[in-house]
């Protein structure tokens, strides 16, 4: 199993870049991108791919440089595929079904002679909150994180945690599983946050779960406050951070993120491959 970065970049990035959206290739050769940003069709073919070569997505919220590629992705997907190929797969939180529809219907929902939905360009997947999702036996764990306080309402973001399934585990192209479901894995296990505020209290459990983190960080001088700061994220302890890869980060970031005792900076297109040993 392969996770490849197609960019690394926060949302008003450069093309050196690409917005922070990655690829989870399983063992079988199929591809599930985590999340579809605006600049997904250019970051896709700057690796050689097409929206032809994603199988599935997952969704981790909905600001635009996380979602805004989805009406490329479906009308691409919905004009191209044979009548007997598989929609793409379509895996959020239930929460996100809904409002993600309300996003993306401006531009999907009327074709000719047809009022369309979501469903005719995706094959829907909610993942109920302290579930699981096995896909092409790799196994996904969405992770909450706090992204936005947006008034009084927390806008969260879901991460994931990310391992490969024992191959005896019988052949699904996808299946929800329970919280607690005794499904064997194997490998090391990423733990890809997705936008989130610096909470170490909150997911600190999941880096030590983890053997490779991909962490979201913001790294200009002017702190947002929605981003994990670098600064912030040097005062984990040394442990958590020789595991912990950064990205979402601004262009040509000033810090030195392996003298802080990071892994570095994730590059686009720079490919992990997680069975291996760090």
């Amino acid at each position: 199993m392969k996770i490849i970065f197609a960019g690394c970049g926060s949302a008003f990035t450069t093309e050196e870049y690409f917005q922070s959206n990655a690829i989870v290739q399983a063992p079988s050769g199929k591809r599930l991108l985590i999340d579809c940003g605006g600049d997904i069709r250019f970051a896709l073919g700057r690796l050689g791919l097409g929206s032809k070569d994603i199988d599935a997505v997952f969704i981790s919220h909905l600001h635009q440089d996380h979602i805004g590629g989805m009406e490329y992705l479906a009308l691409t997907k919905f004009f191209t595929r044979k009548p007997d190929a598989p929609r793409p797969i379509l895996f959020c939180v239930p929460e996100l079904m809904e409002p993600l529809w309300e996003c993306l219907r401006g531009g999907l929902e009327t074709l000719e002679t047809k009022v369309m939905n979501i469903t005719d360009y995706f094959d829907c997947q909610p993942v109920p909150i302290n579930s699981s999702f096995i896909w092409e036996e790799v196994r996904f764990t969405p992770v909450q994180t706090v992204h936005i306080m947006s008034g009084y309402k927390i806008m969260n973001s879901y991460g994931l945690m990310i391992k490969h399934c024992q191959p005896s585990v019988p052949p699904t192209r996808c299946k929800v599983i329970p919280f607690g479901a005794d499904i064997q894995t194997q490998g090391r296990v990423a733990f890809f946050t997705t936008d989130t505020q610096f909470c170490p209290n909150q997911i600190n459990k999941f880096y030590d779960l983890a053997d490779i983190v991909f962490h979201d960080c913001e790294t200009t001088p002017f702190r947002s406050s929605v981003h994990a700061h670098y600064d912030d994220l040097k005062t984990l302890r040394d442990d958590v951070k020789k595991k912990m890869w950064l990205y979402h980060y601004a262009p040509s970031p000033k810090q030195d993120p392996k003298a802080d005792g990071f892994r570095g900076f994730v590059t686009r297109g720079q490919e992990f491959e997680i069975e291996e040993r760090l």
